[in-house]
């Protein structure tokens, strides 16, 4: 039986919102920000992870589609659509109150590319009939990773709803205890191809992982601004795809299914 929507709201921690006088930010404890938001920005990506996991970009520059878990204060949703505008993007939130702050953080309204979805995550990777090109993972509530979103079930249904060749890429933490399971788990289900970066500030751990092109991340594009990209965006995200690139390339030279920058 479906849980009502009321009883929905009260299994869920309510976020707190914490503002300055050029930022506003999303927090679900006193220990972590969720995500941040300059004001007169409100589309400029504020993290370097967040900024590393666009390193899709060059493995596609041009997708067709994009599934995100994990809306939070929206900065890969808003920097995809602003950015990204042939692209069709699905963001998966299970936290109503999550969903309830999208105007606070200046998240699009749906239209006709663009639907923020009320679902839980392992639900959806597993039930959907839709296909895409990426798929975002940084699905984290107040206890960390949900056993839920870091199961090989789950990494295998986010495999299949990938279209050939698509590109999926997982926001982790190495102080995670578990994380050196979690990426066994993402390599097998991706058939062995998997390649980690590190965010050298923080204790994020950014997994990229390709369907069914296993030399993919050997051979990732340079760190070019794509065709048709706006080209101040494309300068604020180059150090950072500079971190996935030079990962990709290192390994091609260890011939290992792991590398770290």
């Amino acid at each position: 039986m479906p849980v009502p929507e009321n009883l929905q709201a009260t299994l869920h921690v309510k976020p707190v919102i914490y503002e300055t006088l050029t930022s506003k930010s999303l927090f679900f404890s006193i220990q972590d920000v969720q995500s941040r938001m300059h004001i007169l920005r409100p589309d400029e990506l504020q993290f370097e992870y967040t900024k590393i996991m666009m390193g899709f970009l060059l493995h596609n520059a041009n997708p067709l589609s994009i599934a995100m878990i994990g809306l939070g204060g929206g900065s890969l949703a808003k920097f995809c659509y602003r950015y990204l505008p042939r692209t069709d993007i699905v963001v998966v939130e299970i936290n109503p109150h999550v969903i309830a702050l999208r105007d606070a953080f200046a998240v699009p309204p749906d239209d006709h590319r663009f639907v923020v979805q009320q679902a839980d995550a392992a639900d959806f990777v597993k039930e959907t009939d839709q296909k895409f090109d990426v798929l975002l993972a940084d699905g984290f509530d107040i206890g960390g990773l949900p056993e839920a979103l870091s199961s090989r079930q789950y990494y295998d249904d986010c495999f299949n709803m990938l279209n050939p060749g698509g590109m999926f890429v997982a926001n982790l933490h190495g102080c995670n205890k578990l994380f050196d399971v979690i990426l066994d788990r993402i390599r097998a289900s991706f058939d062995g191809c998997l390649l980690t970066v590190n965010d050298p500030g923080a204790t994020n751990r950014l997994a990229f992982a390709v369907k069914g092109a296993p030399h993919a991340l050997r051979s990732l594009a340079g760190v070019r601004c794509p065709q048709g990209f706006d080209a101040l965006a494309w300068k604020d995200l180059q150090p950072s795809m500079a971190r996935v690139f030079l990962a990709s390339r290192e390994y091609a030279r260890n011939g290992q299914a792991l590398a770290d920058v």
